[in-house]
């Protein structure tokens, strides 16, 4: 997903129920039990430190030397943002084809994982070995300096969690947010995942987000206007009582990890119509409370502002004469 905006817990202070206060003393949950606040029963997630962390400077989980890598992986740059959409030629939409398959294989791989007990630096070394050895790179992997080769994000984590030793924990619920480089294409997906026994308000949370993504995607096709995934997604949320994140949006992409078109998941007012061959991705995020961000002192981690938790869906997809070919 591509970051809009950009809140820090220099700008923000959260509210005591997110165990922080105005003095900056961090105030840790029991990390044994979980625990019961206006929006369920959970651990809420909190940084070990307010001081600020070059993540890029963690140890990298190696990747052999004949794999194909994008050109960030060494220097830890983005990707080059260009005026264009890019139009795929068939040679294209086969590559992102494969890489969106392997994609879902290596997702669907990481949900075997998700139980209680697991750590996320343990699924991460799973993720990471089961795509090199499908000759592939894990795309997140040095993507502006991004430490590790998937995204974790538990219970009030918008996005971008950075894989850990915490266990996961019964009631937990998780985000792997998963990405392959395979043959010069990026394959992009993600789903939310329930660990043991949640509760209600987090299972209407899951499954009202895993709906948004599927009504967006089901009124894309060519002449549609970009704008109409944000209403449709909006709508149905804000039905059920879910914000939706408007700091975060989903992207064009291919032989690029992000390129345009952006996919603004909230209600907007933005220009262009979908044609023929071009590929992104939709990733709604909804959250219980409010959808504001705040980014933890690691430049990755996004949590929520009042510590409801949050929940996300994505495919990637490319849009054909008769509406879209979903990869992932």
């Amino acid at each position: 997903m591509y970051i809009i905006q950009r809140r820090t817990l220099s700008q923000y202070t959260l509210n005591k129920c997110c165990h922080f206060h105005s003095n900056t003393i961090v105030h840790y949950p029991p990390r044994s039990s979980n625990i019961n606040n206006r929006f369920g029963t959970f651990q809420r997630i909190v940084p070990p430190s307010l001081s600020s962390v070059d993540m890029s400077q963690m140890p990298r989980r190696p990747v052999p030397e004949n794999i194909m890598k994008p050109h960030y992986a060494m220097d830890g740059t983005s990707s080059p943002w260009h005026n264009d959409i890019p139009f795929n030629t068939i040679q294209d939409i086969e590559g992102m084809r494969k890489a969106g398959q392997l994609a879902r294989n290596i997702l669907q791989l990481g949900s075997t994982m998700c139980k209680p007990g697991i750590t996320t630096n343990t699924i991460d070394e799973a993720i990471h070995n089961a795509i090199i050895s499908n000759n592939a790179y894990p795309s997140p992997l040095n993507y502006m300096g991004f430490p590790k080769s998937l995204c974790t994000s538990i219970n009030n984590i918008i996005a971008h969690g950075i894989p850990d030793d915490r266990p996961l924990h019964n009631g937990d619920i998780i985000n792997l947010d998963v990405t392959v480089y395979l043959n010069g294409y990026h394959g992009d997906t993600s789903a939310t995942f329930m660990i043991g026994t949640v509760d209600d308000k987090g299972k209407a949370l899951i499954e009202c987000t895993k709906e948004t993504l599927d009504k967006a995607i089901s009124i894309c096709g060519p002449g549609v206007p970009y704008k109409e995934i944000g209403r449709v997604i909006c709508e149905h949320a804000e039905k059920h009582g879910f914000s939706v994140s408007d700091e975060l949006s989903g992207h064009g992409i291919g032989s690029e990890f992000h390129c345009l078109p952006l996919i603004l998941h909230h209600m907007n007012e933005e220009e262009g119509t979908m044609t023929t061959g071009t590929a992104f991705t939709i990733e709604p995020i909804l959250c219980e409370g409010s959808a504001t961000g705040v980014m933890w002192p690691d430049n990755w981690t996004i949590s929520t502002i009042d510590g409801g938790r949050s929940a996300q869906f994505e495919h990637t997809m490319i849009v054909t004469e008769d509406g879209v070919e979903i990869f992932t």
